[in-house]
């Protein structure tokens, strides 16, 4: 049995130095990028009878830039999964990352070019997304490690520490300087933490990828087609795979089933949850923003989500869910879930409620919509750090950065739906009957019915059980 060693490996300072870069370079451009489309391009003028649908195309465009930044970890995880590896396809990626900040950088009055520029990033982060993490932990061996949770609290905070100092400077920097300068900067960073990631090459642990396995990847589609058939059936193709796979590789298969099943219900999570970037921004331009005799600027509210995150972790972690544990109310992974979606329909009433106040020509507090941020983070610590180590650790060891990437795409899911939402408001569509508050009580109420449909299905999924104890795995902000 090999013993434990207390050294970390040489190459955590490259990855997470690189990670809190990259962070604060993505961060930072989207902390300002639903302002900026409005008030650059869609409604320079300021016209009171063009705002609406300005915010609404200012919406569509932001949603869709996440919906494909959250898609392409997919193909990314895939792809370094099966064919070059997680150390290629971060450096090459990562390149095509540091041109579409650039992009943005020269095309800040130029629309079509500006978007190519949101497609490379998209492109970028999205590449590289599913692989970051899971990269971490392949550079620890079994001596070392007991050290992981250590290593990915350390890998978070650098992912919070990159998105408070960007959405604090950032707004600042545009504010003052203008656009030019508010996307150059991040576009630095990122040049910064491709240099950074390069110069550990020699230091990393590079798993190298499995290849393709056609066989798999076609019993998986045929299990999840006909899985609503009767047991025997089910039964019957399990006996035929088991001999052509071996038994592990189809248990991996079910577990891969019941992740999904429980994945389903996480896409309107991110539709919801992603709204705090882009629409509650665009609500704080409406409000009072004096806190303290301090006139914050809208883009800088979004600040108190990582505030709120760093500070609920350690109170769930180290008091609630063992409170609760030993009062008999056990904290599952799909328990979490479930009342993270609650909370999250209590951050969206509020936001509701603000805006009703809004419509009415009031102007209220930004008090109220940080007491929406508190609630949403405490959503957010029980739903996406739940669900990321739900998927890591379900995955079996060939499928990690695959399974990372599908608790992904939920995300681009969720952006998806509410970037159509918002092209049929901007068109005049059937969604255009929704506006100020109806809005936001369209989306609690499409909540609200998942919610149902989660108690109900929950109790029925089966997880899987480990036989050795795996480390925390902290998510990436969205």
């Amino acid at each position: 049995m090999e013993s434990k060693k207390s050294s970390y490996p040489k190459s955590i300072g490259y990855i997470i130095a690189n990670e809190g870069a990259e962070r604060f370079s993505f961060y930072g451009m989207r902390s300002i990028l639903a302002t900026f489309l409005v008030f650059h391009f869609f409604n320079p003028t300021m016209n009171a009878a063009l705002q609406a649908t300005a915010e609404a195309k200012a919406n569509e465009t932001t949603h869709f830039f996440v919906s494909l930044a959250y898609a392409l970890p997919f193909v990314g995880g895939l792809v370094a999964d099966w064919f070059f590896g997680k150390y290629k396809v971060i450096i090459y990626v990562s390149v095509v990352y540091c041109i579409g900040h650039l992009c943005l950088a020269l095309f800040d009055h130029d629309l079509e070019k500006f978007k190519y520029g949101l497609i490379l990033i998209a492109i970028g982060a999205g590449g590289i997304k599913s692989c970051v993490s899971a990269n971490l932990g392949d550079q620890f061996t079994a001596s070392n490690k007991h050290l992981m949770s250590k290593v990915y609290g350390w890998f978070y905070f650098s992912i919070n520490a990159g998105s408070v100092l960007s959405t604090i400077l950032i707004p600042l920097v545009y504010d003052r300087y203008g656009a030019k300068w508010a996307f150059g900067i991040p576009g630095i960073l990122m040049a910064l933490a491709t240099v950074i990631f390069f110069l550990g090459r020699k230091t990393y642990v590079n798993v190298p990828p499995s290849g393709v396995n056609k066989n798999n990847f076609v019993f998986i589609s045929v299990y999840s087609i006909i899985n609503w058939r009767s047991k025997k059936k089910k039964q019957l193709l399990l006996d035929v795979a088991k001999e052509k796979f071996d038994h592990q590789k189809v248990e991996d298969v079910k577990t891969v089933y019941n992740v999904l099943a429980v994945f389903a219900f996480i896409p309107i999570f991110w539709a919801l949850w992603d709204q705090n970037l882009s629409e509650w921004v665009l609500q704080a331009t409406k409000m009072d923003r004096h806190i303290l005799g301090i006139q914050f600027l809208p883009e800088q509210i979004q600040t108190v989500n990582p505030f709120f995150l760093l500070l609920f972790i350690p109170i769930f972690n180290y008091w609630l869910y063992p409170f609760l544990d030993k009062k008999g109310l056990k904290t599952t992974p799909l328990r979490r879930i479930g009342a993270g979606l609650v909370l999250l329909a209590v951050s969206f009433t509020i936001i509701a409620l603000i805006q009703t106040s809004i419509d009415k020509g009031a102007s209220p507090s930004i008090v109220w919509q940080i007491l929406a941020y508190a609630v949403l983070a405490a959503a957010e610590v029980l739903v996406s750090i739940t669900g990321l180590e739900y998927a890591y650790t379900q995955a079996s060891n060939s499928m990690k950065s695959t399974m990372i990437a599908i608790w992904l795409l939920t995300t681009a899911l969720g952006n998806l739906f509410t970037a159509l939402v918002n092209r049929s408001i901007s068109s005049g569509g059937f969604f255009a009957q929704f506006k100020g508050a109806d809005y936001y009580w369209f989306f609690i109420c499409l909540l609200g019915i998942f919610i149902v449909v989660y108690f109900f299905v929950s109790p029925r999924i089966k997880e899987r059980q480990e036989t050795e104890v795996i480390p925390v795995i902290q998510p990436e902000l969205n």
